[in-house]
């Protein structure tokens, strides 16, 4: 490790201007390359207390030996060779975006003499012309299969177009009119020329004209009697709008434009590009990088857009580029995008309509993409052994946790505070015997207290069990309850535990110790689960906590947290472990909300189902009228008796009617709740 002091150039040495600056380790090689409007600020950022710095930034100063830069004349020169040395020297500190698969597109050889349509993958060609990138190679086949009918153009490789010129017999698709058969003469080298032009103009979303066209010729054709020659234009015309059909109209200003989002956590960022021509979404792509530098969404943005137009010019720069958050300043990024373009491109975050709305989709289409691959990278097998492996080295266990449980604490403002335990064993979840509580030990809101508590009621639990099964003589110095005794306050995923785990003659999960507890936090929360512990007498069980601003480890009685490395497999299965408790305590909370909101007096009538609820409704039209009327006239209502009626009369009149409904822009009471 490096003593940056050492390296760190004399005061006036580093230039006031513009500028790309270069780290190198003591082998020589590049480790990250950085862009400045003026070099001396920015370098003595890294050079200032180590204890100040962010931890990716300390780590790429103390592995870096020199530092070197180069004077450029604008920003805009700047991002240029910026780009041009992180694709050279390919740091490893730098954001770079690598595509996991070779996305195909839709390619005209323009540049032949008879063009060719077929999928290409790979860096472009010049002279040839490009739609895409799709996502799968089948989307593009199917489109051509339909647009081949109307603009029958060669698709055939070099060596079947030179038999069938030797044979002077075209292939299949020459016969059933899917190819021009330009090999065997049917039409020249300039007619050939311009099926593959209208091919071009028609996936470019210039669709209208030569619509009206073909449409235009078959009246023409039915008025001069040609019926067989209109009914093939009229076919031509539906595969042309089934072509279309695939691709719906998102913007309706035939909008041509790229919308890139991010998503991201503490680790990783997935982009998504969508590309948009006349106002039809013809292509897709997205990366995923790990966050190997302290980089903002702006600035991931701004690296996505290098990596994206960095080889680009021309109309594969689009007009209008869509981001969800612009670098500042953005002029020199604006600039460079003009320059490769060649003309004026509006580069901004779209705030409302039809383009706010589809950056949305985008956006969902990154978050998508992100925990995808974080759910790949944890399924591989290799993988989780070595996440378990560095799991136990990092935090000193004997052997690799092979089960995992992690606990989470979810509330509304202090109201309904509900927990969450999520179970992982050998690295996969088993979501079996995930486990939701309701916090009931006391009131409000207290994370760690509320920890303590699920904590001793899930490990009460275990000791129960073991109890129950005779695996102890007593259980009176566990701290147990006795057999028998279950949680009322827990919960299986999908509702109450079956009473067999309640008890019963199945031993339940919770009779599997873990080997690692995970918490959903800090130094408090891994103290009170690790008190829990104690109290209990249980020794043998691991207790850490993952801290979610910067994603430090803490372990009990410990004052300074374990910092995995970025690159680690360990982090990130802790990392997957906390997002699914966090997420199963959230959905749970969510719930128990929302039931409480549509929760109504009626619930309390036992055995009163759904069917004759609904029907007492509908019969006096609310709660409201059903509350005011007798006992005689609910019993008018089909299927009610007597007896049911006045249950139905005395719940409702035990229960507090709702308070109205008040609108919160204006002030205006509205009508009362029960009356929906």
């Amino acid at each position: 490790m490096a003593d940056p002091s050492s390296y760190r150039p004399r005061p006036g040495e580093i230039p006031d201007s513009p500028g790309v600056y270069k780290f190198r380790d003591e082998h020589g090689r590049v480790i990250y390359v950085g862009k400045a409007k003026s070099l001396r600020q920015r370098l003595a950022n890294y050079f200032q207390d180590l204890a100040g710095l962010h931890p990716r930034t300390r780590t790429m100063v103390t592995t870096a030996a020199s530092v070197e830069w180069t004077v450029v004349s604008t920003e805009v020169e700047a991002l240029q060779l910026e780009y041009s040395w992180i694709k050279e020297f390919d740091p490893r500190f730098n954001v770079k975006y690598r595509d996991d698969k070779s996305y195909p597109s839709l390619a005209v050889t323009m540049n032949e003499e008879f063009p060719r349509v077929q999928v290409m993958r790979g860096p472009r060609k010049k002279g040839v012309r490009y739609f895409g990138p799709y996502a799968h190679a089948w989307a593009i086949r199917e489109t051509v299969d339909l647009m081949l009918r109307a603009f029958p153009v060669r698709t055939c490789s070099a060596g079947v177009f030179k038999r069938s010129a030797q044979i002077g017999r075209p292939c299949l698709l020459g016969y059933i009119g899917k190819c021009s058969a330009p090999c065997v003469g049917r039409v020249d080298a300039e007619e050939h020329r311009r099926l593959a032009e209208e091919f071009c103009d028609f996936m470019a979303g210039r669709t209208g004209a030569h619509l009206r066209r073909l449409e235009q010729e078959m009246h023409r054709a039915a008025e001069e009697m040609e019926y067989e020659r209109a009914a093939r234009l009229r076919d031509d015309m539906e595969a042309l709008k089934r072509a279309m059909e695939k691709n719906a109209v998102v913007l309706t200003d035939a909008t041509d434009a790229d919308l890139v989002a991010v998503a991201e956590d503490e680790l990783e960022a997935a982009v998504q590009i969508f590309h948009v021509r006349g106002g039809r979404v013809r292509g897709q792509r997205g990366w995923v990088t790990d966050k190997v530098e302290e980089v903002t969404t702006a600035g991931l943005v701004e690296h996505a857009l290098q990596q994206l137009y960095g080889e680009e010019s021309g109309d594969a720069v689009p007009r209008e580029v869509l981001v969800p958050a612009l670098p500042d300043p953005v002029e020199p990024l604006a600039a460079w995008l003009a320059g490769r373009r060649g003309a004026a491109v509006d580069l901004r975050v779209p705030q409302r309509g039809d383009k706010r709305a589809l950056m949305e989709t985008v956006r969902r289409n990154a978050q998508q993409a992100l925990a995808l691959h974080k759910t790949k990278r944890a399924s591989d097998l290799t993988t989780r052994s070595r996440a378990l492996e560095e799991i136990a080295e990092a935090l000193g266990l004997d052997s690799a946790p092979l089960r995992i449980e992690c606990f989470d604490i979810s509330h509304l403002q202090g109201e309904d505070v509900v927990a969450s335990m999520v179970v992982f064993e050998d690295g996969l979840a088993r979501k079996s015997e995930y486990r939701r509580f309701q916090i009931r030990g006391f009131a409000g809101q207290d994370d760690v207290r509320s920890m303590h508590e699920v904590v001793s009621r899930r490990f009460r639990r275990y000791l129960q069990e073991r109890q129950r099964t005779g695996e102890w003589a007593t259980g009176e110095d566990s701290g147990a309850e006795g057999p028998g005794t279950g949680d009322p306050g827990t919960e299986g995923p999908d509702g109450p535990a079956p009473a067999e785990e309640r008890g019963g003659n199945r031993p339940p999960k919770f009779a599997y110790p873990p080997q690692l507890v995970v918490v959903d936090g800090g130094q408090p929360q891994v103290a009170a689960a690790r008190r829990a512990l104690d109290e209990l007498g249980i020794d043998d069980v691991a207790v850490c906590g993952l801290a979610k601003r910067l994603e430090e480890v803490w372990l009990p009685g410990e004052d300074d947290p374990v910092v995995l490395p970025r690159t680690s497999e360990g982090l990130y299965m802790l990392q997957r472990v906390r997002d699914e408790a966090h997420r199963f305590a959230i959905r749970y909370q969510r719930g128990k909300r929302s039931r409480a909101m549509r929760a109504s007096p009626l619930d309390a009538v036992h055995g009163l189902g759904e069917a004759r609820k609904q029907a007492l409704v509908k019969h006096f039209g609310s709660v409201k009228r059903l509350r005011a009327a007798t006992v005689e006239q609910i019993c008018e209502v089909p299927g009610v008796g007597r007896k049911t009626a006045e249950a139905v009369a005395a719940a409702l009149a035990q229960a507090a009617p709702a308070a109205p409904a008040v609108n919160t822009a204006t002030g205006e009471i509205l009508e009362d709740r029960e009356d929906r």
